[in-house]
């Protein structure tokens, strides 16, 4: 198969494509990709980064008011479905696959337009305006989470997949990831991440509870800090009286993150749908702090969907302090048989196969006459 996938801006839709693409290649070995994104986004440098070719268009997105700068991202689109088509007759794809962020609209719009079979993945509960626009055009419209199906209106073309990132951390080997962080078995491992980027909340939060970390030395506390914020909170950390909790760990990003989680009994997270796909995979039982900074709140129904479900608990980051974490922690780690109930949950909700799914809907639309 010939496969163009799309997505760009933040890593919840990068990330989802790259899993999609390495599946592809791993259940067709003569496939090729090609990713198109924006210089702007993350993708120009992770794409590049995980071995794909990459090319670029030039387009920004809508303002949800009226503005000015709406007409000239009009015009850029009108621009970037021109270079997507050329783009697309050179390489002559079996098909395309948009995986959320501005950039899939003029590039599914300009492969539907050729006629070339489209599939858009949408990661959250609440699809984005890119793919609610984008659905009306796409042969197939995969879902992250069965409750967005009635969200789109064509109920035919809808299929519950899950998140293709499920797949890829299933493959980790256990043990890996304790190894890499210089720890030993036998203690619980807590991970708590951010996000790529980290976030200023979860520094402020951890900083606070680590004079209470020795309470709970039956835990080995796992913290990536986002590179930007690492600096300062190790500076922060071991300029306290004693120095840095013996069972506190901080790293500014981890570069082998399902090898850790392979290895983690709860993990402290956003609710991006990427994060979620993974933890449902393993069936780890996690605290989550939805992002109110995203559109739509949609971090927030991501999480609702685990909660109700007992594979979680949330805190919404109002209300996140260092004792709000540090017993959560405590409740959900001292209690096995609750630790291994909202693991039980949390398996239940996951979908592995997300991955090989949607590269058998792209086989099958590839074969379409």
């Amino acid at each position: 198969m010939r496969i163009v996938l799309t997505g760009g801006g933040t890593g919840g839709h990068i990330y989802p494509a790259l899993a999609i693409g390495r599946q592809v290649q791993q259940s067709d070995q003569g496939s090729a990709l090609l990713y198109i994104g924006t210089e702007r986004g993350l993708e120009s440098r992770i794409v590049p980064e995980a071995g794909l070719p990459f090319e670029a268009i030039d387009i920004t997105g809508f303002k949800r008011k009226l503005s000015l700068d709406n007409v000239k991202t009009v015009l850029r689109f009108l621009r970037g479905v021109r270079r997507s088509k050329q783009l697309l007759r050179s390489f002559k794809p079996d098909a395309v696959v948009g995986t959320g962020g501005y950039v899939c609209g003029p590039v599914v719009y300009a492969a539907a337009a050729l006629g070339i079979p489209t599939l858009i993945h949408e990661q959250n509960v609440d699809p984005g305006l890119t793919n609610k626009f984008l659905s009306r055009y796409a042969s197939v419209v995969a879902v992250s989470f069965e409750a967005s199906k009635p969200r789109f209106g064509d109920q035919a073309k809808v299929v519950y997949t899950g998140n293709p990132c499920a797949t890829a951390v299933l493959q980790a080997e256990r043990g890996r990831g304790l190894a890499s962080l210089g720890l030993r078995p036998g203690k619980k491992l807590v991970l708590c991440v951010g996000g790529s980027r980290g976030a200023k909340v979860f520094n402020e939060s951890i900083i606070d509870m680590a004079d209470q970390l020795a309470s709970l030395p039956e835990v080995e506390l796992v913290f990536a800090t986002g590179e930007i914020y690492y600096e300062q909170t190790m500076q922060r950390l071991e300029a306290r009286q004693g120095g840095m909790p013996s069972n506190l760990h901080v790293r500014p990003y981890i570069h082998n993150m399902a090898e850790v989680l392979a290895d983690t009994s709860l993990v402290i997270s956003r609710s991006g749908a990427s994060s979620l796909a993974e933890i449902t995979a393993l069936g780890l039982p996690s605290i989550l702090v939805p992002s109110p900074n995203v559109t739509a709140n949609h971090q927030e129904a991501n999480a609702r969907s685990l909660v109700d479900a007992g594979a979680a608990v949330m805190i919404l980051e109002r209300d996140l302090s260092g004792s709000a974490l540090l017993e959560s922690i405590r409740t959900i780690t001292s209690d096995a048989s609750r630790l291994s109930e909202m693991g039980k949950a949390s398996l239940g909700l996951g979908m592995p196969e997300a991955a090989i799914r949607i590269a058998a809907e792209l086989q099958r639309l590839s074969a379409r006459p």
